[in-house]
């Protein structure tokens, strides 16, 4: 996979499908490499040119020192989307890069054209929770954290099955700075404002069963953004793209399908 030279952060990334399409974007959760959108490309159209990077710490890309900012996370998916001349593409984002997402298409409406929102919010929890969070890895590493991140991720029932270890194994595999610098990152993020300003083609989905951002918190966030439509995942965890591919794609080609991007 290529590698892309961008100011402090070394991005590595995958460009698939048609390199004449229509783009779709993917945005990463925190602790979760380019992977996590495998089962879901493949249940897309071959036609859409379909873009896949790990984010600052995560996978093949460098790791800058923690603390990070959502400034620094925006700018380094912008970065990259320059340095591919991608225009008008649809960001889908999951959790932090749900976030990034919303940030990204505030910034740049000449790059974004729609926008997915999964299982994110405006703003998650407060500083003073992850300030504990943050304590926790820096004192003890990120396996401190791990079981409760993936109880709260994955519903019961998938983490009983022979495919959860190794996503598990894929959390843990992620540095602490990348970990710590994505927790300060979501700490210090507040989109209320900047989202209710946005007006372009949006889909939020949520997890019946997510614990880290519930269907309440990602409704509101729906109801945030004039027009948006809001799609839940009966029985999905926080990455219904690991748990639930099916649904998960059925759902993201009957948006672009809508929108006319396919």
């Amino acid at each position: 996979m290529p590698l892309a030279e961008l100011g402090d952060v070394r991005l590595n990334y995958l460009d698939q499908g048609n390199p004449a399409g229509a783009p779709v974007v993917f945005l990463n959760a925190t602790g979760c490499d380019l992977s996590l959108w495998d089962a879901v490309v493949a249940r897309l159209s071959p036609d859409l040119r379909l873009i896949r990077f790990d984010m600052r710490g995560h996978g093949r890309t460098s790791c800058p020192p923690a603390p990070y900012t959502m400034g620094a996370l925006i700018r380094d998916a912008e970065a990259l989307l320059d340095h591919l001349c991608v225009r008008d593409c649809v960001l889908v984002g999951l959790s932090i890069g749900g976030m990034v997402a919303q940030g990204l298409a505030v910034k740049r409406l000449d790059m974004v054209r729609a926008v997915v929102l999964s299982n994110t919010a405006a703003k998650l929890a407060t500083p003073a929770i992850w300030a504990d969070r943050i304590a926790m890895v820096r004192d003890k590493g990120t396996g401190a954290i791990v079981d409760d991140t993936m109880a709260a991720w994955f519903p019961d029932r998938f983490r009983k099955t022979a495919a959860y270890p190794a996503w598990r194994d894929m959390f843990l595999r992620q540095p602490d700075q990348a970990i710590l610098g994505f927790m300060a990152a979501i700490s210090g993020t507040d989109f209320y404002t900047t989202t209710a300003s946005l007006t372009l083609p949006t889909l939020v989905i949520a997890g019946g069963r997510d614990g880290v951002t519930p269907p309440d918190l990602v409704r509101e966030l729906a109801g945030l953004i004039k027009g948006a439509k809001f799609h839940l995942i009966r029985g999905g965890g926080h990455v219904p793209c690991i748990d639930q591919p099916d649904d998960y794609a059925a759902t993201l080609n009957s948006f672009l399908k809508e929108i006319g991007h396919d």
